[in-house]
């Protein structure tokens, strides 16, 4: 970008100033709608979720066997909804601000198979790609008892297909250690901030991991090239896959069914705020699309970025969406947040969903780690840096007047709400891993 055309950008979104100089932001989006007004503009809608869910619970005897860690839950990969009233209190002592609403979080980060959000989504694009194959072989159907698929036929059938995908991280290990299993050949092309342990542990389960000293677009163009050169290759599309959306989404329902098994009220007098972590976008787009048709208009959803990668702010504040990269603007993206370490956001969420999310922050990596240590402390949970996006969002929320007013929010319905912290990923970090972690922290 010419340093006339960025000057031009600054003066018309004064904002950027702030994003450039690497300081934390809040911008709460004057252009949210009603969910009747937004959903046109996603392509998708209640059936498409319906349809993933019977998908998921079509898959769920064969997952149920071939990972053990599914077993409790009947082969249905779901992650549990916890209080954490000890963090909510560190977090006031830290802001020197109260929280009036209950704090929650919702451990993604400890799903089965993968331990992270993208167990979801990465899963169910592999096991939607899978199926497709086997149906038009004629080996399945959806009347079959999916275990079938354990059956060593269904292994060598799926050894003549390849997938690839382009991954920081967590989507890689959840399509790989998938993939795998079903027998697929599978290539997943790591950027520079991978974490080591992930690569190893992808090796570990037969995949091919691709290294590149560049960032997660390098990867993710390199394995859509490679993808495009084998017609028995299938490319997952991190950016752009409805499929992937839809994975996420049907996290919507199910959060729903939890809270009313804990008897927990979502209306206009006890609205829901839910932080989601966000690097190109999938997989908080698709989770906070699940959560705005299971709860409408009383379900607000904000998405959290470091400083240093900002990609989800900066295309939905411009409305460049994935016409502008952090990098245009002097950002270097590069953060300990492996899972969010992205540059350019995903065009297609950022335009399907700019509508109905509510506001975005970013924040530091120092404040990631110091969130690390104090929630380990506070409650004993621990995740990877990137899972703590979420956690400062309800004070973001609770002390930003004007968008309480643009609510209609007053004290008794803050007293009355529900924050929930999406903890994106860190159950399979190794202990060593996590000792590092917890050793950048300042707690």
């Amino acid at each position: 970008m010419t340093e006339s055309n960025l000057n031009n950008l600054t003066s018309d979104f004064p904002l950027l100033n702030k994003l450039m100089a690497l300081e934390e932001v809040v911008w709460f989006n004057p252009n949210v709608t009603t969910l009747e007004q937004g959903l046109p503009y996603v392509g998708l809608d209640e059936k498409d979720i319906h349809d993933a869910s019977l998908r998921l619970q079509r898959f769920a005897p064969y997952l149920a066997k071939a990972f053990p860690d599914t077993q409790l839950s009947n082969g249905i990969i779901e992650s549990e909804l916890v209080d954490i009233p000890m963090m909510k209190t560190a977090l006031e002592a830290h802001y020197q601000l109260p929280i009036k609403g209950r704090l929650m979080m919702k451990k993604d980060s400890h799903l089965p198979i993968s331990g992270s959000i993208k167990a979801r989504g990465g899963i169910y694009e592999v096991l939607t790609h899978a199926e497709k194959l086997a149906f038009e072989a004629g080996l399945l159907s959806e009347s079959d008892d999916y275990s079938k698929l354990l059956d060593p036929n269904f292994r060598d059938f799926f050894k003549q297909y390849s997938i690839a995908v382009g991954s920081t991280g967590n989507l890689g290990m959840s399509i790989g250690i998938m993939s795998a299993k079903l027998g697929f050949t599978v290539s997943v092309h790591m950027s520079a901030d991978a974490r080591a342990w992930k690569k190893n542990n992808l090796r570990e389960h037969g995949v091919n991991v691709v290294e590149y000293e560049q960032d997660y677009g390098v990867a993710v163009e390199q394995g859509r090239k490679e993808a495009e050169q084998d017609p028995s290759c299938f490319f997952i599309d991190d950016e752009n896959s409805k499929t992937l959306f839809l994975g996420y989404s049907v996290a919507g329902e199910r959060l729903k069914q939890q809270f009313e098994q804990q008897q927990i009220v979502v209306d206009k007098a006890h609205p829901l705020f839910v932080y989601l972590p966000c690097g190109v976008g999938g997989g908080p787009g698709g989770v906070a699309f699940g959560l705005k048709m299971a709860f409408g208009d009383h379900v607000h959803c904000i998405f959290a970025e470091p400083t240093h990668s900002p990609c989800m702010l900066l295309g939905v504040h411009t409305g460049l969406h994935d016409e502008i990269a952090v990098q245009d603007i002097g950002i270097d993206n590069l953060t300990a947040a492996d899972g969010l370490a992205v540059g350019r956001a995903s065009g297609f969420v950022g335009r399907a969903m700019e509508r109905l999310l509510d506001g975005y922050y970013t924040l530091t990596d120092e404040r990631m780690y110091q969130l690390l240590g104090e929630l380990n402390l506070a409650e004993g949970i621990k995740l990877e840096p990137s899972a703590l996006a979420g956690m400062p969002g309800a004070i973001h929320v609770e002390h930003n007047s004007e968008y309480l007013t643009s609510l209609g929010t007053d004290d008794t319905t803050l007293a009355n709400s529900t924050h929930l912290v999406w903890a994106t990923g860190g159950g399979m970090v190794p202990e060593q891993e996590m000792a590092a972690y917890l050793a950048k922290s300042s707690v």
